[in-house]
């Protein structure tokens, strides 16, 4: 399915929504306007422009489809956590570098100006600000980019019945590790004000619970 058929499939109202969001700067702010969604759920883009509603992984793709309506490919990447949810991302190019997209319950895991001369370097900026309850910083790696058109069979962009294909290809994909563990150890905490800063706005429903581990 192409992005011109996603515009096909949606009604006028959120058709016209759509077509409004022209740039990845707007379609962030679409994303960070939305409610933080703490279902156990998956959305498709155009459930997410009906419901208005998302987390992590239905902002991404929501983001990856947008980007594509402007010309991207749709790719999303998975950051790698320890003793935290993993986050996705829809990254895209612009002149050669960087950039990427997301909805997240957390400040700084969201919006990065294209400006990165490698996905490496892309990654690495969500480090200091990746963090969990405990105020460990705990990003580890992540994977290469998946495009999403391969999964075009399965509708992806207007219908959710087949998402869990994407977070299970995700979890086979290649990974590339961040850090050695002598630097895992000598890690220190995010102070007080940081972390205050990080979770302004955030869900407390939506947040990673140390108990299970």
């Amino acid at each position: 399915m192409s992005a011109t058929l996603l515009s096909a499939c949606l009604d006028e109202s959120l058709g016209g929504l759509l077509a409004s969001l022209n740039s990845p700067a707007r379609i962030q702010a679409f994303l960070d306007d939305l409610p933080y969604s703490t279902e156990e759920i998956y959305r498709c883009p155009r459930r997410v422009l009906q419901d208005r509603t998302a987390h992590c992984f239905d902002g991404a793709l929501f983001a990856a489809a947008a980007l594509r309506q402007l010309g991207h490919p749709p790719l999303i990447v998975d950051l790698l956590a320890e003793r935290d949810d993993e986050h996705l991302l829809a990254v895209y190019r612009q002149d050669g570098h960087w950039g990427a997209l997301a909805k997240s319950n957390f400040v700084g895991l969201r919006y990065r100006e294209p400006v990165y001369r490698t996905l490496r370097e892309l990654v690495i900026s969500y480090f200091e600000v990746y963090f969990n309850v405990a105020r460990e910083k705990t990003l580890r790696g992540y994977t290469l980019p998946l495009n999403l058109t391969r999964f075009d069979r399965l509708n992806w962009m207007t219908s959710d019945d087949h998402l869990e294909c994407i977070a299970e290809r995700l979890d086979r994909i290649r990974r590339v590790s961040l850090l050695t563990p002598a630097m895992v150890a000598n890690l220190s905490l995010v102070d007080e004000r940081s972390y205050r800063a990080g979770l302004l706005g955030a869900n407390p429903d939506g947040l990673y619970r140390l108990s299970e581990t």
